[in-house]
């Protein structure tokens, strides 16, 4: 059976992308810096916006939504992994070939899968609270108001379904 992409243009997805083999060459700065450094390439040439992201040692999670006339989401991280290759430390491959992404469907389903995002480092037992992980847009949508500083002291209540990592 051939897996089927959810194309829509303007669209808001979100994805799980994971390190090959699950190699945790992620954990350092400067190979988050690296990842940081490609998406912004990207994203000069294809745009799109981040509405949030968290970049764990092994696999990241992000939600982006897509210019309304683009919805091509694949080549853009096709061009990321691809960056991030051509500029990392590490022996290849870095990442698994494909990635998981869902559509997001309305208010709730993002509301959702931005708290699973911003709670993953407390899940996976490196951090105590989602403001304490570095690499994480938790601060950011703590200063829009989304969330008080002290959110996630317990986890919040999000669909068994969400993550696939």
């Amino acid at each position: 059976m051939r897996y089927r992409r959810n194309y829509q243009k303007g669209g808001c997805f979100f994805f799980t992308v994971v390190t090959a083999e699950r190699r945790p060459w992620l954990a350092e700065s400067a190979d988050v810096a690296v990842l940081r450094q490609a998406m912004r390439r990207v994203k000069k040439r294809y745009p799109f916006a981040i509405d949030a992201i968290v970049i764990l040692p092994d696999h990241l999670h992000t939600v982006w939504t897509l210019p309304p006339h683009d919805a091509d989401f694949s080549l853009r991280w096709r061009l990321i992994k691809g960056d991030v290759a051509r500029h990392s430390r590490h022996p290849k491959p870095l990442w698994q070939r494909r990635f998981w992404e869902h559509t997001i469907r309305d208010a709730d389903d993002y509301a959702q899968h931005l708290d699973y995002i911003h709670y993953n480092p407390v899940k996976h037992g490196y951090v105590d609270t989602p403001g304490a992980w570095p690499y994480s847009s938790f601060h950011r949508a703590v200063r829009q108001g989304r969330y008080p500083l002290d959110w996630g002291h317990t986890p919040p209540a999000v669909s068994p379904a969400i993550g696939h990592e």
